[in-house]
């Protein structure tokens, strides 16, 4: 039966208990029988890949540094930025590094503190306190560094729109290198010693899908070539070896998967080669996070996102906000272990802060308003830490499937700090940035699927009407075009180590790099059962085999319910993961969706079944 958009619904599903329709990837059989051709691909895999509208699936499985890296003098203020860094390298002048406290300040902070330091040169790192600095920059700060000798500062992951710091840095003689990459507007560039972001309005890189963290990446190749350039580096035994930026590219891959970049072109080369880097845990932090988290690589994105991520965030987020900087940033492997373990214990409260703020929001929306159905979810409070709105937002988004802004307001001030997470084809960050310009916010700003803001406590109910206005027509476009694209079905026991190492050749996976989903059609739940963490765990079973399943933080949700009732033939669609509990390397089915197929639906052939 076609949907809305005139694409057939896979195995006739059309609303899901998660109110998706599902679709098959559409792929042209002609590049399906080129990639299995030429590629040597599996059918699957390779409608998978060509499904993903890749051109080149050679580059795709295969992404490389050398055929992708850009050069660095394409970025606007570019040369400027790395002339200005060597001199201040060559000539022993105090920098210091002004981050930002999440994973891809800290990422991009460490980049530069190690190749100063390979310079001969320690920079001071400096990251300002989220609850009594804020975000970004501050004329504060700036004076503080100023007065501690400071003679440079490079501000990573934030300073685009520090208007007012930099104003006054240039006031105070003290030169600002600014490294960014969030979304700025046309004629908004502020005072600074050179600035460089693929996303100013003027840079011509094509790099606007770049972290920080892969910006300052390629700003250290830049200096490279300018210390090159100036006979600093010597071969010669004793002299200064040229640093070999290679080493450093699980930082930058960090930054990439953990702050939720595009992982397409160069981000995906810097992700895919960062990630194997990352693998021999040759940085003394993150092999002690590994470590205190009981963890084994090799390193994928879900070992950036969600186990070394979350604990790097943790000191910014209710900790010391430098914590993740000087984590990465360290040689000792002592201190690294000693700041892996105040990171792995913040990482725990900050756990049970945002499973509390999570609560207190969904029994806002669901029994004190309706605001869960409105364009964009805006729900506050004053009892909730600002460092965790970030991770709720995320989470109402998941739970709601559209724009969620979550803000903690303090008591005493009346001012409420917040920060939003959106859904694919809501450009939340535009709307925040439209908000900031029709004077209802302190400050925002932001990208399409995250923003920050700040706003007065008086000013909620202007600012909930004016963003539900802004965005009620992106949110119902993208909640028509809402569906989960299906790239094969299989069976309970076509699901196995085997085809999880097939489709694991696509990876590194993202935004723009998919993840497979998966499809069973007409299995039995048997054996459901709630987990500690609201988790629901089951067996899928059917044509003969059993399959380990698992729905995280579903136990009270339409998946969740349905799937705790157990029995019945029901279709579900998820992931394969691999699970290699007690060295049994085996896989777990991780179910995002489930539909009942009672509507007489027809199936279409398994993985391995006859066409």
């Amino acid at each position: 039966m076609a949907d809305g958009f005139g694409v057939v619904s896979y195995l006739g599903v059309e609303r899901s208990v998660s109110g998706r329709a599902w679709r098959m990837r559409p792929a042209d059989p002609a590049v399906v029988r080129g990639y299995r051709q030429r590629l040597g691909l599996s059918e699957p895999l390779a409608r998978a890949l060509a499904g993903r509208g890749i051109e080149d699936g050679e580059a795709y499985l295969n992404p490389t540094l050398k055929g992708l890296f850009p050069d660095p003098s394409c970025f606007a203020d570019m040369d400027k930025a790395a002339r200005l860094l060597v001199d201040a390298a060559e000539d022993g002048r105090k920098v210091a590094v002004f981050a930002d406290y999440d994973v891809d300040g800290a990422s991009s902070a460490a980049q530069l503190v190690r190749w100063f330091r390979a310079m001969g040169r320690e920079l001071i790192i400096y990251v300002p306190d989220r609850v009594k600095e804020g975000y970004g920059p501050s004329p504060a700060a700036f004076q503080r560094l100023k007065d501690e000798g400071v003679a440079l500062v490079v501000t990573v992951d934030c300073g685009a729109a520090a208007h007012e710091a930099l104003t006054f840095a240039a006031g105070i003689d003290l030169p600002v290198v600014v490294v960014d990459h969030h979304m700025m507007r046309p004629g908004e560039a502020p005072v600074a010693a050179a600035l460089v972001n693929p996303n100013r309005p003027d840079c011509a890189s094509g790099q606007g899908v770049l972290a920080a963290a892969g910006v300052t990446f390629v700003l250290l190749a830049a200096m490279n070539r300018e210390a090159r350039r100036r006979g600093l580096f010597d071969a010669r035994p004793g002299g200064r070896t040229e640093p070999d930026l290679r080493a450093w590219l699980d930082l930058a891959a960090l930054g990439a998967v953990c702050d939720v970049t595009q992982l397409v072109g160069f981000n995906r080369a810097l992700t895919a080669q960062g990630l194997k880097v990352m693998s021999a845990f040759a940085n003394p932090g993150l092999n002690a996070l590994m470590t205190v988290a009981k963890a084994e690589g090799p390193a994928t994105t879900f070992h950036a996102g969600f186990i070394l991520g979350p604990r790097i965030n943790a000191g910014g987020r209710i900790g010391r906000s430098d914590l993740g900087a000087r984590l990465l940033s360290t040689d000792d492997p002592e201190e690294a272990l000693a700041l892996a373990q105040e990171l792995d214990a913040l990482n725990a409260t900050r756990k049970e802060v945002e499973r509390d703020a999570l609560e207190a929001a969904v029994h806002r929306l669901e029994r004190e308003s309706n605001d869960r159905d409105a364009p964009v979810i805006v729900v506050a409070g004053e009892d909730w830490h600002p460092g965790v709105v970030g991770i709720v937002a995320g989470r109402l988004r998941e739970r709601y499937r559209r724009p969620a802004i979550v803000i903690a307001v303090d008591p005493v001030t009346g001012v409420g700090k917040g920060s939003g997470r959106s859904q694919p084809g809501v450009n939340l960050g535009a709307a925040v940035q439209a908000a900031y310009e029709a004077g209802l916010l302190l400050a925002g700003g932001g990208h399409a699927m995250a923003a920050g803001l700040t706003v007065a406590k008086d000013g909620l109910p202007e600012l909930k009407a004016f963003l539900r206005a802004h965005l009620a027509q992106e949110t119902a476009e993208a909640l028509a075009a809402d569906a989960l694209e299906i790239d094969a079905l299989t069976t309970p026991a076509g699901a196995d180590r085997g085809l999880w190492t097939d489709f694991q050749r696509l990876a590194p996976f993202g935004p723009g790099a998919p993840e497979p989903v998966f499809a069973l059609a007409d299995v039995a739940i048997e054996d459901p059962r709630l987990m500690r963490g609201g988790h629901v765990a089951c067996r899928l079973v059917g044509q003969g085999g059993r399959l380990k399943a698992i729905a995280w933080r579903a136990e009270d949700t339409a998946l969740g319910r349905r799937l705790l009732e157990g029995g019945g033939a029901v279709h579900v669609a998820g992931r394969l993961k691999p699970d290699d509990w007690n060295g049994r390397e085996g896989v777990q089915f991780e179910i995002e969706d489930l539909a009942d197929p009672r509507g007489g639906a027809g199936v279409a052939a398994p993985l391995g079944a006859p066409a």
